[in-house]
């Protein structure tokens, strides 16, 4: 018997790489086994992503994402202020897939249409911006201008090479700059290379060693990193150690909490989830269990 009624498949025509054809072929017959219904979409821009998602938000069961890290945060931006949202899935189609791999999803397509119909509903939390969602990650600095420093003709050749690329060449020119948190009547202020609000541990395909990140705890992840040496990538590296005293690092500040207010010396770009929309100042807050998502089983 299907376990869901009807479901929506949504990708969009103008994201990614690769043959669509083939990557239908290979999901769809594997997906229908456990829809009964199943509706496939192609949109044409991101703008009819977000409409379709409206539409079909309170008549399928499952929303299913064919695409990347891009399409997903659109998808969720979409989805987050509605009163009825599906279950929602991902097939991971784009380049770093980042969140995909956070629900331990296989990057290969018919083994992640094969977790999906097997696997676990979890209630996800998502964050918000000011009036923007994401799932993964919120940045400034570092990140943002790694971001716009992909190369988009490497990104199609490369692929993920083309964010180590785009990192190696934003660190050698990071700079520092003013920032200052207010969260739960404390204050952290001082100068940084990057400020990171985390909700999911991968980034550009690299899972960060911070144990405490959950994306079901109701919290939110806060890294500052201070100096772009090899002393903070050392510092960060030595988070894979659950013993670690927070209060011994020296080129990274981490804390957790469930809302912060962020203000810069000069106005930062902000990426989410490799996307860059808006500035600081914001206001960010967990938004605990807000989404249904499938996660593989372990």
């Amino acid at each position: 018997m299907p376990r869901f009624n009807k479901a929506l498949l949504l990708y969009n025509g103008n994201a990614g790489k690769g043959d669509i054809e083939q990557k239908l072929r290979d999901t769809l017959p594997i997906l229908s086994r456990g829809i009964k219904e199943l509706i496939v979409l192609q949109t044409a821009s991101i703008e009819e992503v977000t409409e379709t998602c409206k539409t079909y938000s309170d008549q399928v069961d499952l929303l299913i994402i064919l695409g990347g890290d891009g399409t997903l945060h659109c998808c969720i931006n979409a989805l987050a202020p509605l009163p009825n949202r599906p279950i929602v899935a991902v097939l991971p189609g784009g380049t770093s897939n980042d969140f995909s791999r956070m629900l331990q999803l296989p990057q290969n397509l018919a083994s992640a249409a094969e977790a999906i119909v097997d696997g676990t509903v979890v209630d996800m939390d998502v964050a918000q911006s000011d009036d923007t969602y994401f799932l993964n990650f919120w940045g400034i600095g570092m990140v943002a201008e790694t971001s716009k420093n992909i190369d988009e003709q490497q990104k199609k050749s490369l692929g993920v090479l083309s964010y180590f690329m785009s990192t190696l060449k934003t660190v050698s020119k990071s700079e520092q700059f003013t920032y200052k948190i207010k969260v739960e009547g404390e204050v952290y202020e001082g100068e940084a290379v990057g400020i990171l609000v985390l909700n999911g541990t991968f980034i550009g395909t690299r899972q960060l060693p911070i144990l405490t990140i959950d994306p079901t705890d109701g919290l939110l992840d806060v890294l500052i990193i201070k100096n772009s040496s090899l002393a903070s990538f050392r510092e960060l590296l030595s988070m894979n150690n659950a013993e670690l005293n927070k209060e011994a690092l020296q080129e990274l500040t981490h804390f957790q909490a469930n809302e912060i207010k962020v203000s810069t010396g000069s106005a930062k770009e902000i990426d989410m989830d490799g996307e860059i929309s808006t500035k600081t100042p914001a206001t960010i807050r967990v938004l605990p269990k807000h989404i249904q998502m499938i996660q593989a089983k372990e």
